[in-house]
Parts: structure tokens; sequence; C-alpha cells
């Protein structure tokens, strides 16, 4: 698969994830919630973590959150760009992904945790064929914390 820029002959999108969903112009991240005790996973579970229960339903996760943790990451593969900011966000309503801050210096001396982010997707390139895979990542949300 050869990977290139976006362009107008971009035919389709495909998610890195099969958790991320693209539905017109709202993406938001699916989750599957334990019928018995309530608690959400992202990718589809043999059995809940929680308590082992067997029954799931999924249902779509809000697109805002609270950063608990995050890290600098400042070694990566040499095609990826450093340092960046990886978080993991417990998501309003339920449901904990981990991430990467996107559009913040990633600056070691501010702490991130507690900040108010917001869901955000972004091109990650385009095959020979013209689909496009596209990732998530989470902004800080406007105003205060």
């Amino acid at each position: 698969m050869t990977i290139g820029v976006a362009t107008e002959q971009t035919t389709r999108q495909v998610p890195l994830v099969n958790y991320l969903a693209l539905d017109g112009d709202k993406p938001h991240l699916l989750g599957w919630e334990c019928g018995d005790c309530g608690a959400v996973v992202l990718d589809r579970r043999v059995a809940c973590p929680s308590c082992r229960a067997v029954t799931f339903a999924q249902r779509p996760l809000a697109d805002t959150g609270v950063v608990r943790a995050f890290t600098i990451v400042f070694r990566a593969p040499p095609s990826v760009p450093t340092p960046f900011t990886a978080v993991i966000v417990d998501l309003d309503g339920g449901g904990v992904v981990k991430a990467n801050l996107v559009g913040e210096d990633a600056d070691p001396t501010i702490d991130r945790t507690g900040m108010r982010v917001r869901l955000t997707t972004y091109p990650l390139g385009v095959d020979s064929t013209g689909v496009e895979a596209v990732g998530f990542g989470f902004t800080a949300e406007e105003g205060p914390s």
C-alpha cells in the first residue's frame, strides 16, 4: 500500500481503529457497554473486565472528556515526529481511551492532568486507490478546565 497526500480523488475513508465511526460531519468513538455492571470498553470483548458478564451493547461515546494522565514521548519510529503528548482520557458519560494530544506543544513543564479535551480526527495518508486512512486524537477544549 502506497501512502500519499489526500487529494480530491479520495473516494473513501477508513478509520485507523474499528471503534472510530466516521459518520458524516460528527466522527465519534463507539464503546461496548456491559449489560450487567455498565462498564464501557472500546474493543469487543468475550467477557466484561469488571464483572465477567458476557452481555454487551454497542453505543456511541462522548466526544469530550478529561485527561487522567499523560506523558511526553521523545522516542518513536523514524517516521513519527517527536516529541508528542500521549494522553489517557476519561470520556464524559463513561469509557477510557488512550490517544495523542493534537495541536499542543509537547512541553514537559505543563501539567495536562485535568485538562478538558475534545475528539478530533485527521488524515494519515491515502493509498494508490484513493482510500484515505483516518486517525483520531484529542484537542484542548476552550475555556477553563
